[in-house]
């Protein structure tokens, strides 16, 4: 599922949600907990710094997107703030080589786990149909099962025998939210957002050599949920 379709069906429900005025609305009160399950999209923006030497200059690489299954758990804090944990199975990102060496294909993979905790502001009231809300936290980004390819190792000098391996450095980042919640009726609900993550990491070579990575995901989740 790509970002587009998601954000299509997203707004496609949201819009379905502010035409039925007349379906019950769910309730988001003080001491709620709502449990949401459904689909969720990482993708990376932003491309990285130069290997360090020895290398070709303008040797770069970008991080391809992933989907996974994704939800969360929001506890109403009072009618209108919230903390809200989302929950997403690990993503696997596909590593290309960029700038000079673009074209030689993926040269890596890494599974990459955010865990993330937001505070989250409400809009309108908590029997609204449509609650708009805006969140912002902190992630802890684990990257872990760094894989090199034989594309990488034959850039870097490496060997079938002695290939190049690597490891990306896992972060904290602070993350922003916008997103929607909408009824079906008094505890099933519709939720979609989108989350940017400002995070940069570094990747080691077994060689030595680096590659500083603008990461910053943003993420698109879509999914049902239920309100206790």
């Amino acid at each position: 599922m790509n970002n587009n379709r998601i954000v299509h069906r997203a707004a496609w429900l949201i819009a379905l949600g502010a035409a039925s005025g007349a379906l019950p609305a769910a309730a988001q009160t003080a001491g709620s907990v709502m449990i949401r399950a459904g689909a969720t999209q990482a993708r990376p923006n932003g491309s990285s710094g130069e290997l360090s030497p020895p290398s070709l200059p303008h040797t770069t690489a970008s991080m391809r997107a992933d989907t996974q299954f994704g939800g969360g758990i929001t506890y109403m804090v009072t009618n209108s703030f919230a903390i809200d944990l989302p929950i997403v199975l690990p993503f696997t990102h596909e590593i290309d080589g960029d700038g000079v060496i673009n074209g030689v294909g993926k040269i890596g993979e890494v599974k990459a786990l955010p865990i993330t905790l937001l505070g989250q502001y409400r809009f309108l009231s908590p029997d609204a149909m449509l609650r708009p809300y805006v969140g912002a936290g902190v992630t802890y980004t684990k990257f872990y099962k760094a894989q090199s390819t034989a594309a990488l190792s034959a850039l870097t000098g490496g060997t079938p025998a002695n290939p190049t391996t690597l490891e990306i450095k896992s972060k904290f980042a602070a993350t922003v939210q916008l997103g929607a919640s909408f009824a079906i009726d008094k505890r099933w609900f519709v939720d979609a957002n989108v989350t940017h993550t400002f995070l940069k990491t570094r990747a080691t070579l077994s060689t030595g050599q680096t590659l500083d990575m603008n990461v910053d995901p943003n993420s698109y989740s879509l999914a049902i949920g239920y309100a206790f």
